[in-house]
């Protein structure tokens, strides 16, 4: 290599960069190092070489490009080298049992990196340890890779997607021999292994000869078959749905999603969704939308509605682009299209899989067996509904790992485990699937709809119903922006040192009095007679809950993956009090209250959510 003397003041860096062109084989991410390197663009090189990407509960997800901070062959390479070695010290039995590895159709031309490629070289590298691979040969849902974790008993699946996030972006998603997410510590324990495994074993970059390999299977049919009976458990009216005139549109939004969600109204006996034509075919540029994100609601639905009206549908259904979270929306009697939030829709197939089971199981005892878990910034409506029908309701952290996780304890218990939701749009209906997963959400979503329709009953109607019977539960989620570590420590540490005293909290916020605290990152809880949170708390993460007199509770806390605060609050109110709009305004004025006296916008200058 050049050493180009703009390099020589930074032995760290010059390092970092020597190490990776030996190290390298992708002619392009080399070039473009060289040629950075050429034109001393140490900014842009420390951009790269600064710090490694951080492997996480929730694997890796970075900007594809070159170097150790981003996505590209060497740095797939040496992560799955680190997870294959992590899987040989914790499975006697791995090469007998194997792997499963799925990708969705991203791909960054500029630095030759992409979802499949990266697919096969992590294949390669299983391989020339002689660990059996199950490597699907074509894109699938990230749903499909716990799936077939859990139906073929193997020790782990890796699914390289970056979901929802923008399109020069991608990830690294494993899932563990019990078909959740991982959770700590194995996130440690492996990333102390891809440190250890950082230089390429010889067979590593030869992904052509791997797919030769007897070790590598393709599940892609048989995964499918399994796939859509499986979710056919969760299909109980076959008759109304057969002859059903409802008309929905679906989008997968650019992403793999088209294809699987044909066949799951087919699994359910359904007519095919009218599907969105510039948005059906899965295109790594996501050319029709800013964010190939639906949670952002109505622009990316734009092109969904336009053909909603032209085929009068009345519902829209989108998945995001690896067809792991669902979203829905609702033409109202006035014309206007109505977006559900994720927790008005967790209210409804909450409802639904509710409703559904108990027709099945005449049983009285039975419902003592039955569990629904939320996230802890989820809408609390399961809560209520449980509280009234005598089944479990259970919450966790954020995120679907801890429901996944929770859901496999509960299932080897011998309980049932019915429904799973987080407000971000994430739904889990079956339990052959311990994950969210948007193709079996939106075939049952279908289901639902058609069943309503049978009684002249909208979605937006019978969320009103779900509300008028378990109390109404009115939620209000957003979030600021910044990207100042110690400006964040220290709004959260005045909240913990309230009035100047260490270890206390407000006791009012504004007008509203407070009358329990929460605070997962310290592991206190008011409402706990040894005051110590039952939930897992991490000191790396803030998070702090208030529970407030009048029914209303907020959560205030950071991202793990993005430069955000984020704020989740609901009311809940009491069944029978139905006052929509006096509730409305007494969350505006709760949250405008948290807004001023704990996040403090200016003082702290924090940029709102972008409109």
């Amino acid at each position: 290599m050049e050493n180009g003397s703009a390099l020589a003041g930074d032995t760290e860096l010059d390092q970092a960069v020597k190490q990776w062109l030996q190290h390298d084989r992708n002619l392009k991410t080399m070039s473009m190092v060289q040629d950075l390197v050429k034109e001393g663009a140490v900014e842009a090189l420390k951009k790269y070489f600064s710090s490694r990407m951080e492997f996480g509960t929730a694997g890796l997800r970075a900007a594809m490009g070159p170097g150790i901070s981003c996505m590209n062959d060497l740095t797939i390479i040496q992560t799955t080298q680190g997870f294959c070695h992590y899987l040989e010290e914790s499975f006697g039995n791995l090469k007998e049992r194997g792997v499963v590895i799925g990708y969705d159709a991203r791909a960054h031309p500029p630095s030759g990196g992409s979802s499949k490629h990266f697919a096969s070289l992590a294949a390669a590298v299983f391989i020339s340890r002689g660990v059996p691979v199950h490597l699907f040969s074509d894109i699938t849902p990230t749903p499909f890779v716990p799936f077939t974790v859990s139906q073929l008993g193997l020790c782990a699946g890796i699914m390289v997607t970056a979901s929802h996030n923008p399109k020069q972006d991608n990830g690294y998603k494993v899932y563990w021999e019990n078909g959740a997410q991982i959770v700590s510590p194995h996130d440690q324990g492996i990333s102390k292994a891809i440190e250890e495994n950082l230089e390429p074993w010889p067979e590593s970059w030869d992904a052509e000869e791997a797919l030769k390999s007897p070790l590598l299977k393709d599940p892609y049919q048989d995964i499918h078959t399994h796939y859509f009976k499986a979710i056919q458990r969760h299909c109980h009216h076959r008759d109304i749905n057969k002859s059903s005139e409802v008309k929905i549109v679906h989008t997968s939004v650019h992403g793999v999603g088209h294809a699987f969600v044909q066949s799951a109204f087919k699994a359910f006996d359904l007519h095919p969704p009218y599907a969105v034509e510039e948005q059906k075919d899965p295109d790594p540029e996501f050319p029709t939308v800013k964010y190939p994100n639906p949670e952002e609601g109505e622009g990316v639905l734009t092109l969904s509605f336009a053909l909603a009206e032209r085929e009068g549908a009345t519902v829209v259904l989108a998945n995001d682009p690896d067809a792991d979270r669902l979203a829905i929306a609702e033409k109202q009697g006035s014309g206007q299209w109505r977006v559900f939030s994720g927790n008005e829709l967790g209210a409804l197939l909450g409802w639904w899989m509710f409703r559904c089971w108990k027709q099945q199981n005449s049983d009285a005892a039975a419902v003592k067996n039955l569990y629904m878990l939320s996230s802890t910034v989820s809408s609390k409506i399961l809560r209520a509904i449980a509280l009234k029908e005598g089944f479990h309701f259970e919450e966790t952290l954020t995120g679907f790992k801890w429901m996944g996780n929770r859901a496999r304890e509960l299932l080897d218990q011998g309980k049932t485990v019915l429904f799973a939701f987080e407000e971000a749009i994430g739904y889990m209906c079956s339990p052959s699937v311990l994950d969210k997963d948007g193709v079996s959400a939106a075939a049952i979503a279908g289901e639902m709809i058609s069943f309503l329709a049978t009684k002249n009953t909208s979605l937006s109607q019978q969320l009103t119903t779900v509300y008028e019977e378990y109390g109404y539960h009115i939620s209000k989620n957003s979030y600021f922006i910044c990207h100042d570590q110690s400006v964040i420590r220290s709004l959260f540490e005045r909240l913990r040192n309230h009035g100047g005293q260490k270890d206390s909290y407000p006791t009012k916020c504004g007008p509203f009095s407070i009358s329990a605290v929460r605070d997962l990152t310290t592991g206190y809880d008011s409402n706990q007679p040894d005051k110590k949170a039952v939930l897992p708390t991490s000191s790396s993460s803030q998070m702090i809950t208030f529970t407030f007199s009048n029914g209303g509770v907020a959560t205030m806390r950071t991202s793990g993956t993005e430069p955000k605060i984020k704020y989740y609050t609901e009311l809940c109110a009491a069944p029978g009090n139905s006052d929509v709009a006096h509730l409305k305004k007494e969350l505006d004025d709760l949250v405008d209250a948290i807004v001023e006296n704990f996040f403090e916008p200016q003082k702290n200058k924090l940029q709102p959510k972008p409109e």
